[in-house]
């Protein structure tokens, strides 16, 4: 079995709304100028770059925005561009929603349960309901169908609907999950992390940002996918590392079979988790835990040191990488971090730094941009091939990019009336690159 990074291509009207509540870089940015042609080169070179490690890649395609079916459901009539307009006259934040390019972290996108951990050997897919905000819940029905699209073989996949769109319900996908494992294939444990109850909300609480996941919706996510009963663990995020940042767990903490990489504050009742996770593994568990006196919470919010991708090259000795963003390299705390890591006793040999600066000030760094799927050569051959990223598709998703997306795109560019035209034609050649038959509504 392999592990899969399926990353999200970042979409032509990437922007910086602001509408992440709780995500300190997102709103700290807001109503800044983007650059949606460099946003998108920055995920592409990432992707080459685990391509050129080894590592296997795949790409998502981006949603189709603005969503002007999400404001006709809310009442709003006429052509596109009236529509538009109306609903920026009424509420400029629901206008920029509805042009959010939020698909591109795609760690949001599922929580997908490889085949070895699950009651009828299945891969199992639940594409996330993000309730918790308008800008991420629309993109649910479409993840939900392209995911089905993809993984279409009932032999091999079950991908279920999302769990309803409720706040107790709330489900942020796989930023918040983790699989630990031996080898990809051997059953392992998967480590569902919970930001609060729902119903009855009676535990610890963030006071001054919401905690998005939640423990119900981890819970049915386990029911659903058949996972084997000694195989999962719950445990719930710390409220005061939400309430410096930490929205979603993958800001905190990042896993790689064996090998955990977390901050000290990241958990509540921690102790417990982990020594079920010793008992778990027949072999050594490295808990590779920073103290605060090395590196504050905030430092690793904003260098994103734990939002890096924990990968494992084939061929290497001690054959992990850890992919972090170019901004651990400005940071003293973080640079620390990462020289001990190496020169630690652990499998971490090597630090791979990438430039995602343009996401990063959204609040998404490497990590967010992809979803992890360990698969079977069966499982694999039986997926849509036309989204397994090569030396090709990786040149003509360059050159498609240069062709179609705009150098910079300010807060009033988005009242273009051009804008959706220019989407809709990228779109649909990028179905065409990816072999995907039309899946956009326009196309319908």
């Amino acid at each position: 079995m392999n592990e899969f990074n399926f990353d999200g291509l970042v979409g032509p009207t990437h922007n910086y709304a602001g509408l992440s509540y709780g995500n300190v870089a997102s709103k700290s940015n807001a109503g800044s100028i983007s650059s949606p042609k460099q946003a998108a080169k920055q995920g592409l070179l990432k992707m080459r770059i685990l391509m050129n490690l080894g590592i296997k890649q795949a790409v998502l395609p981006p949603q189709q925005r603005p969503n002007i079916s999400l404001l006709r459901i809310l009442g709003f009539t006429g052509n596109d561009q009236q529509i538009l307009q109306q609903a920026y006259t009424y509420q400029p934040l629901l206008f920029n929603a509805c042009f959010s390019a939020a698909s591109m972290w795609a760690a949001n996108m599922a929580t997908i349960s490889p085949s070895c951990n699950t009651l009828d050997g299945k891969l199992h897919i639940t594409p996330a309901n993000l309730a918790h905000n308008l800008h991420r819940a629309q993109e649910a029905d479409f993840s939900h169908s392209l995911l089905n699209k993809i993984f279409s073989d009932q032999k091999y996949f079950k991908v279920h609907d999302p769990l309803p769109s409720y706040r107790d319900l709330s489900d942020e996908g796989a930023a918040n999950h983790n699989v630990l494992c031996t080898e990809y294939g051997m059953p392992g444990l998967e480590l569902f992390v919970y930001g609060k109850m729902g119903l009855q909300d009676n535990a610890q609480q963030p006071i001054q940002f919401p905690a998005r996941q939640t423990r119900l919706a981890s819970s049915s996510i386990i029911r659903k996918h058949g996972v084997l009963e000694n195989n999962f663990l719950l445990v719930q995020q710390n409220p005061a590392a939400i309430d410096a940042g930490v929205f979603h767990n993958d800001v905190i903490c990042v896993a790689n079979k064996n090998v955990i990489l977390y901050h000290a504050q990241a958990f509540l009742d921690w102790l417990p988790v982990k020594q079920k996770i010793t008992e778990f593994f027949p072999g050594k568990v490295y808990f590779l835990e920073i103290e605060p006196r090395i590196l504050s919470i905030t430092q690793a919010v904003d260098t994103y040191i734990f939002n890096s991708q924990l990968v494992s090259v084939p061929g290497a000795k001690n054959n992990m990488t850890l992919i972090v963003p170019m901004e651990c390299k400005n940071s003293s705390a973080a640079g620390e971090v990462l020289n001990n890591l190496i020169a630690g006793d652990n499998p971490i040999s090597r630090v791979e730094y990438v430039e995602c600066r343009e996401s990063m000030r959204n609040g998404g760094g490497p990590a967010c941009l992809r979803l992890r799927v360990v698969l079977t050569s069966e499982q694999q051959q039986a997926c849509h091939q036309g989204i397994m990223l090569d030396a090709n598709l990786y040149k003509a998703l360059d050159a498609w990019i240069d062709k179609h997306y705009r150098d910079r795109l300010s807060p009033e560019d988005l009242l273009d009336p051009n804008l959706p035209q220019e989407v809709c034609t990228a779109l649909d050649q990028l179905t065409q690159i990816l072999k995907l038959g039309s899946i956009y509504d326009f196309q319908k």
